[in-house]
């Protein structure tokens, strides 16, 4: 696989909202509500002849003072243009703009942000030195029992990396039986009676022993979400020699590893890697009855691999893969550091130096529109989206004055406090820092304008023919993840929106279409989102 893109076309294919904090209650909060209008039907002309003439002239001063100071401050705003000006960072603290209509209004002027100054700023920072890829005796130092689990070299005869594991208990005992996916998934359970029932013929003997063959992904789609990976995953499940996992995303190197499913929820409960190789037992078998059918039936074979190349192979799809390294900022809450130490890309290239890589991209201000209609499920408008684009950038913007762009992309404070992932579209910055460990051939990056065009161009199926009924399963299927119907009826985003996101993503896609050496990723032409 190549870095380079397919033939780029021309029609694309057609959890995350975060509330402003609320402000503290006062230390009244909770008692008798104090009555703060003033009720001018009740002040009659007797009434006001009990009151003293001093205390009415001081009235009518205080209030003539008061409508003064209101209208010096409206003149100031319009003048600075407060109103869209960020503060200074802070985690904690997410900027306020006006919400609705008034603010979708307002803020098309989008000058206010002073969106030059913001590109001219990101354009400086996107020149930095690359991280340094942390030692590998660190690496493994962090997690010793996976790379003990793992090892250095797999079977030459199987395109996937697979490695024969002896297996010891004995053969009443449930494989599957504390496997936490199971647990956690009806599907895999289901996948899981079926595996349980075919475990012990799959079992090789050697020297005495039973080996059960254990195997990797052969490749990783690893993002962008909302970029076509759930159809791309599907698609290729048609394959006849493709074998996926049984779940699409196991986001088992960004998070259940260390314990998260989803980060609101805290800490839960660890999931080893000898749960995420069972996830592939299903292709492991296939593996295996190819090894089997190519071997003479001499089981030292087997065992070293001495056979005829397996062409099956496998993968898996998690779209937090690419750029999902929050848990850090969760486990090292003590620390100082401001960019993240470790990141999941340097977990598998330890395991599996030779993985496969593929990504898939699309025209940036569209993905982030298909996020908050995907993710956000109630009181979605244009008007809405618009609002949290405009705090999003805000927040960004003050981020970058007081850290690195790297920090600001991978900031888990930050991206807590957007209220749509703006950081997600920054796809260069994670590009990146994938080429700190793998080599360029090993990563095909796709867009999913031309992926959705023509299918057939994008250099994506293993090699081989197929058959007609095949072929015809891969090209005529049903495009998955479509947005759904009520979704379509807001339209696009409104073009305030649109141009905004074109001019704060622009310095981004230029600098990754210099890396990827392909001018379609400047995006500087592509259709409204479907």
């Amino acid at each position: 696989m190549s870095l380079s893109d397919c033939k780029h076309g021309s029609s694309p294919q057609t959890d995350h909202t975060y509330s402003l904090h609320s402000l503290p209650l006062s230390k009244d909060s909770g008692k008798t509500p104090t009555r703060t209008s003033f009720d001018f039907k009740r002040l009659s002309l007797t009434n006001l002849r009990s009151v003293s003439k001093v205390k009415v002239v001081s009235f009518l001063m205080g209030l003539t003072l008061m409508f003064l100071i209101m209208a010096s401050h409206i003149l100031t705003w319009d003048r600075k243009g407060l109103l869209l000006t960020p503060p200074p960072f802070h985690p904690l603290r997410p900027a306020v703009v006006p919400t609705g209509k008034a603010a979708a209004e307002v803020s098309s002027e989008i000058n206010l942000i002073d969106v030059k100054l913001l590109v001219k700023i990101i354009g400086s920072k996107l020149e930095y030195t690359p991280r340094k890829v942390p030692d590998e005796k660190d690496v493994v130092g962090t997690n010793s029992h996976l790379f003990s689990v793992i090892p250095r070299h797999f079977l030459p005869s199987v395109k996937s990396p697979c490695w024969y594991e002896e297996f010891s208990d004995e053969l009443s005992t449930d494989p599957y039986g504390r496997n936490h996916y199971a647990l956690r998934t009806k599907s895999f359970r289901t996948v899981c009676d079926r595996l349980r029932t075919s475990f012990p013929r799959h079992l090789q003997h050697s020297g005495g022993k039973r080996f059960r063959l254990r195997c990797l992904p052969f490749f990783y789609i690893v993002g962008q979400p909302k970029c076509g990976t759930t159809d791309l995953f599907y698609r290729l499940l048609l394959h006849p020699e493709v074998k996926f996992n049984t779940i699409k995303e196991p986001h088992w190197w960004t998070r259940k590893r260390f314990g998260y499913i989803r980060f609101k929820d805290g800490f839960q409960e660890t999931f080893p890697v000898e749960d995420y190789l069972d996830l592939f037992d299903l292709a492991a078998h296939n593996i295996q009855e190819g090894i089997s059918g190519n071997s003479s039936g001499d089981h030292r074979s087997l065992i070293t691999g001495d056979a005829q190349t397996v062409d099956v192979s496998t993968g898996e799809a998690s779209a937090s893969t690419m750029w999902d390294n929050q848990v850090w900022s969760y486990l090292h809450t003590d620390t100082e550091e401001t960019e993240t130490p470790f990141l999941a890309q340097d977990f598998i290239h330890r395991v599996q130096p030779g993985a496969k890589i593929i990504i898939m991209l699309r025209d940036p201000g569209e993905r982030l529109y298909s996020d908050y209609l995907y993710f956000k499920m109630a009181n979605k408008s244009t008007e809405d989206f618009h609002h949290k684009v405009v705090e999003s950038v805000q927040l960004f913007q003050s981020c970058l004055s007081e850290r690195s762009l790297r920090s600001c992309a991978y900031n888990t404070s930050l991206s807590n406090a957007m209220p749509v992932r703006l950081h997600l579209g920054m796809y260069v910055v994670f590009l990146l820092d994938w080429l700190t460990v793998f080599q360029s051939e090993q990563i095909l990056v796709l867009r999913l304008e031309d992926y959705a065009a023509n299918f057939k161009d994008c250099d994506i199926l293993p090699a081989g023919p197929l058959s007609e009924q095949v072929e015809a399963a891969l090209y005529r299927r049903p495009k998955s993840n479509t947005r759904r119907t009520a979704d379509r009826n807001l339209g696009h985003m409104l073009p305030a929106t649109s141009d905004l996101l074109r001019r704060f993503h622009q310095p981004f896609n230029h600098k990754l279409a210099s890396v990827l050496d392909n001018k379609a990723f400047h995006w500087s032409n592509a259709p409204e989102g479907a």
